[in-house]
């Protein structure tokens, strides 16, 4: 158990100037406690204490082995002020975070003052909850408020290595993430037109920046979009992360595109402001800009995360608009060689296509001469020709025009001689017909005469009678075989029809007895 004790106070010890001294006290402690464990404890069966007397007693032995400082690593769990006077509530976590020790410590006004302002000068921050620290203390137990450490000193070194760790811990994470040189490999673009930034609102670096920025926004050379977030404090990392989130999704849906360049710029500020830029969150959201990022955080020395993930880095504000400008000065004089290379190419181009034209107009010019004279020969040739062939071809036609004139007038005379004779022919066949049809029409004028005077009205007005059976198909009796007994018949006379009944017939009489009905 002495060893134990021994190794834990020298540990404890080593952050010490007099680190001899206060090791030789340990080892007096690690010795005294080793002798009092020796001895037989002293037989308190049946003692009753009070609570302040015990208490008083503990306070007593710590007093006695624990009236010296030493240096103690913890974590701050909660602090707060009142009086001056600052209250700590400390604490120490194994790998898995959970608490394997804590309790409270104080820290007095007469030594507050000067130990939180070397704390602060030296870290850039001020102490708050989760911060990793080194105190120097000493053991304090009060029978009504229990035990407490009192701190006299905080060593901002041990703070500073804890942030340097947690720093190279964030880079490590962005690495192993693929983040950390992600942005960088955006190409820039060629002309930067739109530049979206990101800065303190009335901060010092960005009244240098628009000093420039607004002569370049004047010109119309680019146009800068404003926009603002706090760079320390607590909050400062998330609000950054917001409003870069946000003045993106803003300008993409005004201008429907996205920027040529994210300035992020702080300029001025205390060297410890930094650490509240060195976010991992927003490094990543940094990292995985669609466009690229330039930070001019304000300090030549110090780096940020902001810087480690950024397309680039500048020292300052004023450095980093005076880059937009050299940019745009290299892109109008690359624009302007490239401008002057292409006027003498293409000048170099034109003289000689107006030499290669020149050329192949003397040469279409030789060529269109050879080719007219040529076309003039073949011309004169074939006016030749044709004038011959259609000569020749008049003639026959002639010939053949005057053969078939002849041949046409000799059929025209056969077949008028043959139709004047048809026509005779013809004419004699009518004669003979027209007189057949007159007599014929002289035959039906006396059938029509006789008809007319054959027909039952006449017949009738001489007092003669019509006799036919009384039935839906009578038919006329012309011979007194169609009669038959008690057969009705009708009977038409000149003025009206009577209804009989065949009472008897007598072949041998001409007329027949009747009796009217």
């Amino acid at each position: 158990m002495s060893n134990f004790i021994a190794d834990r106070a020298i540990a404890l010890s080593q952050a010490s100037s007099d680190a001899d001294a206060i090791e030789q006290k340990h080892r007096q402690i690690a010795a005294d406690f080793e002798q009092e464990l020796a001895k037989s404890p002293p037989d308190l069966t049946g003692v009753q204490l009070a609570l302040s007397d015990y208490l008083s007693a503990v306070k007593l032995v710590l007093d006695d082995y624990f009236d010296h400082e030493v240096w103690v690593r913890a974590e701050i769990r909660a602090i707060n002020s009142k009086g001056g006077h600052y209250y700590f509530e400390l604490a120490e976590t194994d790998d898995e975070e959970n608490i394997t020790a804590s309790c409270r410590a104080t820290l007095w006004r007469f030594r507050a003052k000067t130990v939180l302002a070397k704390f602060t000068a030296a870290t850039g921050q001020t102490l708050q909850a989760g911060t990793s620290v080194l105190l120097k203390c000493s053991a304090s137990f009060h029978a009504q408020y229990g035990f407490s450490l009192n701190i006299s000193d905080i060593d901002p070194h041990y703070t500073l290595g804890e942030l340097a760790a947690a720093y190279q811990a964030m880079k490590n994470r962005l690495h192993e993430s693929g983040l950390l040189n992600l942005n960088k490999q955006i190409p820039l673009p060629f002309d930067i037109r739109h530049v979206l930034v990101i800065a303190p609102e009335q901060a010092a670096g960005l009244g240098d920046f628009r000093a420039e920025a607004d002569r370049l926004a004047a010109t119309k050379a680019c146009f800068f979009s404003y926009h603002h977030a706090t760079f320390q404090g607590n909050g400062a990392a998330d609000e950054i992360r917001t409003t870069f989130i946000t003045s993106l999704a803003s300008f993409q849906k005004n201008h429907n595109t996205l920027p040529d360049l994210v300035a992020i710029i702080r300029g001025g500020g205390a060297v410890g402001d930094l650490a509240y830029l060195n976010n991992y969150e927003l490094a990543a959201v940094i990292a995985e800009s669609p466009v690229p990022v330039w930070t001019g955080i304000g300090h030549e020395r110090d780096l940020v995360l902001l810087d480690e993930v950024a397309h680039t880095r500048f020292d300052t504000p004023s450095k980093l608009v005076l880059a937009i400008q050299s940019h745009l000065v290299q892109m109008t004089s690359k624009a302007t060689v490239a401008m002057d290379r292409l006027i003498k190419f293409s000048k170099n181009k034109l003289s000689k296509a107006s030499q290669d034209n020149q050329q192949q107009l003397q040469r279409i010019r030789l060529n269109s001469t050879h080719s007219i004279s040529l076309a003039k020969k073949d011309l004169l040739h074939q006016h030749k020709y044709l004038k011959n062939s259609t000569k020749h071809h008049c003639s026959q036609t002639t010939h053949r025009l005057n053969t078939l004139l002849t041949s046409t007038r000799a059929a025209t005379q056969a077949i008028t001689t043959q139709a004047k004779i048809n026509n005779l022919r013809y004419f004699n066949q009518h004669k003979i017909v027209f007189d057949y049809l007159s007599k014929l029409k002289n035959n039906c004028r006396y059938l029509q005469s006789l008809i007319l005077i054959q027909h039952p009205k006449r017949t009738l007005k001489k007092g003669y009678a019509i006799i036919h059976e009384q039935s839906q198909s009578a038919c006329n009796i012309a011979h007194i075989a169609q009669l038959y007994p008690k057969q009705k018949i009708q009977i038409t006379l000149q003025d009206g029809t009577a209804t009989a009944t065949i009472d008897a017939i007598d072949t041998r009489q001409m007329n027949s007895t009747t009796e009217i009905l």
